[in-house]
């Protein structure tokens, strides 16, 4: 049944009642960029090979209604290795010089909501080549003061490369090969596999001085050249020796500059030096030049091992290496111990008390320690007695015992440490010694614990700490084994308050403080707990959903509390806007429902659920619409162009309609054109339902070629104007090289002998018929693909063989006919080699007329192992198809091939020549034909 439409710029439109579209992904994958080979591997896996900075461009072509969309992953889908996830018609991957690492598989994966998803892949092999490297090694325990005075020498080659490499050696300009000198042996170690090729000098002999030249080859893959590189071996070869101009260690102030100086004593080829450190790499600021590394303003994160490294390919490498150390001072801090003889915390006359103090210094050795007492020199006696305790138990630490505490020993006790090479400020840390110096006591506040708060808020947990001196706090949490809200397990507090900013619902628990020995006595550890409740409003599904429903239809909106603390006080509100609807307390369920039962004009809008509880609200967010969903484009009619006109096309558009029955009847369409900064509207008036998967088409006329153009369509119900899709429409000439599946389609006639067969050189059976069939496709390569007719066993002479062409569209039809029918140039290559060769027939088949009497090309016999092109003008006054029939002739070597099918808009021009050369085809887009005479005069 077809509906005219509004005409706009001449635009037609035609609704087709019960085609039904929709069908699930199908997917493959295409190439372009600069790809050395592509091969086909059993098991259906393709390899693509391209040489190392080249352009990688993998085209991933769909199929399916809906348009699938399609994502590129790497090795299996793995997240790390997404390039992107994408909806764009043909998406292209293309990687830019590519890289080594960048070889492995990929996968295009298309997907629609139809069935299961479509998957391909294709592995990418990356070749290269290194330069090759030359190392000599003279046998082990053979070394004599000159490395190469006698014995055997080995010279090992290797290079990075894929595929593997091919090593060859020369002496000189001579070739070396196995037995081509006995004092020779090349030689390929088993562990290697082959990835290094040695070359062994056997009692090294005068002759044996000489360039040996070692060249790395893959074999011009990929256009990747052969490698060489040349080593000069004398009687004065010897591997590198080095010598530091500096001491181990050196021992510096920080911000004093660094000098390393690192000379070569020995080694020819003469050494590269290099420079290397313990942390991996040297410091930003360093500078090297030549053997001399230079290290300004050094600082403590800077010190280290630093080696000075000496190659040339001979032998080992020479390695020297000092240490640089950075003195510092860092971290003082002390602690009291009462008499360890009396189960007592406290400090009393007449028993012992212990001060120590500790300091981290770099280096330990140059460590010392001193006393005072207010500020007196104080030494070592009977009761004052001052030791330091062995630095591999307790480093840095220095201890005052004080024998039978007398009130005359109470005072300010000062612990002094200080680096014997100076050039770093002392640290000084004071102690009190009194009658007021008691142990620590840990408690909470009053109304502190447990401490409620809300989410996103800040927040301070406090415990009071008494006692003199007064410790450091340790912060953790009690309850479980988990960080605390800084990342770490401990935090340090000096006033016994953690704050803990914009604090989360992950938070809630309970902390433990805990008196630290450090800054106190050393006793038994003092702690307390504090717990911490965070309130947080109500978190609910769904957060925003838009909701379509048609006039006089019910809409149910359903609101769900996933969690909330506290969870027992929550009540809930529903509103149209600003206008309350319905309001109530939850009891035992987690959600609430409100419904509409008739939708009406003035019940679309926002609707809002908020769920409340005393930390705040969690809301829910309905969008009920009557607007169309969008119209989904389809993509998949293989050549939906035509013309009647030189310079001018037509396009079919095609497309369904998303969930058509969800709103009210879609009564129109508005459909936007647009070309540069033009813009066209037009609306397309619908009449009746439009039914899920409907296919519904609009022809569109006048474009120009080869202008494209951008086209939006808008369904329009009673609500207005719903969602909007936009593709573009860009002219093409058909062209098939029969490199992918399914072959353009094209498809074998169902009333022919037998069939055409797809083919490729790089795959063909190795008992195929000799002396017939091309050796490549038309660009002569082994891997591309062709068409061809299979001449040998149970074939017949004068069985015939058809290939159909798919429709092609001319201009549609009119109440008055086409009065000039459009002119179209088909074109393609055959080969037809052999003594048997039958025929091959072009003919045109046109929609709701009879067959052809005849062809309209036609040609038999052998034509030579080389491929020709064939070019026929038509002119079809309906919908077409083309057919090539292949007829065997009267043996097996008659195997006839077709490529590189093509179908031009225009007329052809014969160029015509005196003499033995013949004619050619040229399509030209003119609405008659010419025929242009020239003249050779050289042949």
């Amino acid at each position: 049944i077809s509906y005219s439409c509004l005409n706009f710029v001449n635009f037609v439109c035609v609704r087709k009642r019960g085609y039904l579209v929709s069908s699930p992904p199908t997917v493959r994958i295409v190439h372009s960029g600069h790809a050395c080979n592509v091969e086909e591997e059993r098991h259906a896996e393709r390899v693509y090979t391209i040489r190392e900075g080249e352009t990688l461009e993998l085209t991933c072509l769909v199929t399916g209604h809906p348009r699938p969309q399609i994502r590129w992953t790497k090795t299996a889908g793995s997240v790390s290795d997404r390039f992107q996830d994408s909806s764009v018609f043909n998406e292209t991957l293309h990687i830019t010089k590519i890289q080594r690492h960048q070889g492995g598989r990929y996968y295009c994966k298309a997907e629609n909501g139809l069935g299961s998803p479509a998957i391909k892949s294709i592995r990418v092999d990356v070749y290269f080549l290194d330069d090759p490297v030359v190392t000599v090694h003279q046998s082990v325990g053979e070394a004599k003061e000159q490395f190469y005075y006698e014995r055997t020498v080995f010279l090992r080659c290797m290079a990075n490369s894929n595929p593997p490499v091919r090593y060859s050696w020369h002496r000189g300009r001579d070739v070396l090969s196995q037995g081509s000198d006995k004092g020779v042996e090349i030689y390929e170690p088993f562990f290697t596999q082959g990835e290094t090729k040695i070359l062994k000098l056997k009692n090294l002999r005068p002759q044996d001085y000489a360039n040996y030249s070692c060249i790395a080859s893959v074999r011009n893959v990929c256009g990747i050249s052969d490698r060489n590189i040349v080593f000069k071996l004398t009687n004065k070869t010897v591997s590198p020796s080095i010598k530091l101009l500096v001491e181990d260690p050196i021992v510096v102030n920080p911000g004093q500059t660094v000098s390393l100086v690192c000379i070569t004593t020995g080694g020819e080829p003469k050494p590269t030096l290099s420079w290397v450190s313990s942390s991996d790499s040297l410091p930003e600021k360093s500078v090297v030049k030549g053997g001399t590394l230079t290290l300004p303003a050094i600082t403590s994160d800077e010190a280290g091992v630093y080696s000075c490294v000496a190659t040339n390919n001979v032998g080992n490498p020479a390695k020297k290496s000092t240490t640089i150390v950075v003195r510092a001072m860092k971290k003082g801090r002390f602690w009291i111990t009462p008499d360890p003889y009396h189960n007592d915390d406290n400090i009393q006359i007449g028993r012992e008390v212990k001060i120590s103090c500790q300091v981290e210094a770099t280096p330990p050795e140059e460590l010392t320690f001193g006393w005072l007492k207010n500020g007196r020199a104080l030494r070592s006696s009977e009761r004052m007695v001052i030791t330091q305790t062995d630095p591999d138990t307790s480093p840095g630490t220095t201890n005052l015992d004080i024998i039978d505490l007398k009130f005359t020993d109470f005072g300010t006790y000062t612990c002094v440490a200080a680096l014997k090479g100076g050039g770093i400020p002392e640290i000084s840390i004071d102690v009190n010694i009194s009658s007021t110096t008691v142990p620590p006591n840990l408690t909470v506040p009053r109304g502190k614990s447990p401490l409620v708060v809300r989410e996103g808020d800040t927040v301070e947990l406090e415990c009071l700490v008494s006692g003199k001196p007064k410790p450091i706090i340790l912060w953790s949490r009690a309850d479980k084994e988990a960080p605390m809200p800084d990342g770490t397990l401990q935090v340090e507090s000096y006033d016994g308050v953690l704050r803990i900013v914009n604090v989360s619902r992950e938070m809630t628990g309970s902390y433990r403080c805990q008196t630290s020995q450090f800054n106190g006595f050393n006793v038994k550890p003092r702690e307390a707990v504090v717990e911490l409740i965070v309130q947080y409003p109500p978190t609910v599904e769904p957060v925003s959903l838009e909701m379509r429903q048609g006039l006089g239809r019910p809409v149910a909106m359903n609101c769900r509390v996933l969690r909330a603390h506290p969870s027992r006080v929550l009540r809930y509100e529903w509103r149209l806007g600003n206008r309350l609807l319905h309001a109530g307390h939850f009891d035992q369920s987690d959600e609430t429902e409100y419904t509409v039962k008739s939708l009406n004009r003035e019940g679309w809008g926002e609707y809002t659920c908020d769920i409340i509880n005393e930390a705040g609200a969690g809301r829910c967010t309905f969008l009920v619409t009557g607007k169309a969903y969008p119209p989904e484009f389809y993509y998949d009619t293989y050549s939906p162009l035509w013309q009647n006109r030189p310079r001018v096309y037509g396009f079919k558009l095609q497309w369904t309609q998303m969930n058509p029955n969800a709103v009210d009847r879609i009564v129109a369409y508005r459909l936007g054109i647009r070309q540069v900064e033009r813009w066209w509207e037009q609306e397309i008036t619908v009449e009746g339902t439009i039914t899920k998967g409907e296919l519904i088409t609009h022809n569109l006329t006048e474009l120009i070629k080869p202008e494209a153009y951008e086209v939006r369509l808008t369904p329009i119900t009673r609500f207005g104007e719903g969602d909007s899709t936009i593709r573009i429409i860009t002219y093409r000439e058909f062209h098939c090289s029969f490199e992918e599946e399914p072959i353009c389609m094209f498809t074998q006639d169902k009333n022919d002998d037998f069939d055409w067969t797809r083919h490729s050189a790089a795959t063909r059976d190795t008992k195929y018929t000799p002396n017939t069939g091309p050796s490549g496709d038309r660009s002569g390569s082994k891997q591309g693909f062709y068409m061809y007719i299979e001449t040998s066993r149970p074939r017949k002479e004068g069985e015939v063989a058809r290939l159909v062409s798919p429709f092609f569209n001319v201009a549609p039809k009119n109440p008055y006919g086409i009065t000039n029918p459009p002119a179209y140039c088909f074109g393609f290559f055959f080969h037809m080699y052999g003594k048997h060769i039958g025929t091959l027939n072009a003919l045109l088949r046109q929609k709701g007329q009879a067959a052809t009497e005849g062809p309209t090309w036609s040609l038999s016999g052998n034509q030579g192992d080389h491929w020709k092109q064939a070019k026929v003008s038509i002119h079809p006054t309906a919908s077409f198809q083309v057919v090539l029939e292949g007829i065997r002739g009267p043996g097996i070597e008659g195997d006839i091939a077709i490529d590189d099918v093509t179908l031009e808009e225009g007329d052809l021009i014969v160029l015509l020549s005196w003499g033995s050369v013949g004619s050619v085809c040229v399509c030209e887009q003119s609405p008659r034909t010419s025929f242009l005479f020239s003249r050779f005069t050289s042949l």
